[in-house]
Order: C-alpha cells, then structure tokens, then sequence
C-alpha cells in the first residue's frame, strides 16, 4: 500500500501549518509524491493530506489522495464500516479528508493514538 517511502519530496509551503509540516508522531499508512495517510492526531482516523498548501487540489490528485485513503480505512475498519469525510474543518485552507469510522464522534476522546514506527506495517497504540 506504501507507493514510497522516504522524506518530504519538497520543503513546507507553509512553514506555520500543522499539515504542511506533517509532523511523524501517529501511524503513518502510506505517503507518496502527492500526499500522506496518517492518523489524525485529533480524531484518531486516517486521515489524507495533500502535500501542498492549498484548498483544492486536481480531481487527479483527490483521486489518488482517497485511493491511498480507501485502502487505509479498509485495513482499519473493513470495507463498509466507515465514510469519507471531506469537511476541512480545523484547516480549512490545506486540503485533507478524513476516514471516518462508524460512532467516531463517540469514541474520538476514548480511543487511544497511535504512534509512529514508520510508514506502512502494523498499527501500533501509544502507551497512556
């Protein structure tokens, strides 16, 4: 599922935003040239982040951003447990789109992080 795995392609458009700087602290399922999947440090879901600072991405790009996404979200949750959800609400000027989980809402403050052991592999929880 990882397309590559390595560092940033390309310095930060935005050295001040919490996505641009994607920060490697929850589980990291795949990253290519355009984007990232990680956990979202806020919600616990995967989530999918486009590498440039921006709103709106191509068509292209959002397909190949929620492609890495699907697979993602199928490996965490199964095939028909969850939904995308594209409301960029705490950024809203970086586009990124979250997998959302049936009764995340419910459990967002209950469920434990994740942390990063690397791009792709095992989920791993964080100790509380």
């Amino acid at each position: 599922m990882t397309p590559a795995v390595g560092p940033r392609p390309f310095p930060p458009d935005e050295p001040d935003c919490e996505l641009c700087a994607a920060a490697r602290f929850t589980h990291w399922y795949a990253i290519s040239d355009e984007g990232w999947v990680a956990d979202c440090e806020v919600c616990s879901v995967p989530m999918a982040v486009w590498w440039r600072h921006g709103p709106e991405p191509s068509d292209e790009v959002i397909d190949r951003l929620l492609a890495l996404l699907t697979a993602a979200a199928n490996q965490r949750f199964g095939a028909t447990a969850w939904a995308v959800d594209r409301e960029m609400r705490q950024v809203p000027d970086h586009f990124h789109a979250h997998a959302r989980d049936n009764g995340w809402w419910e459990k967002r403050w209950s469920r434990p992080m994740s942390r990063y052991t690397g791009v792709g592999g095992d989920r791993i929880e964080a100790e509380p």
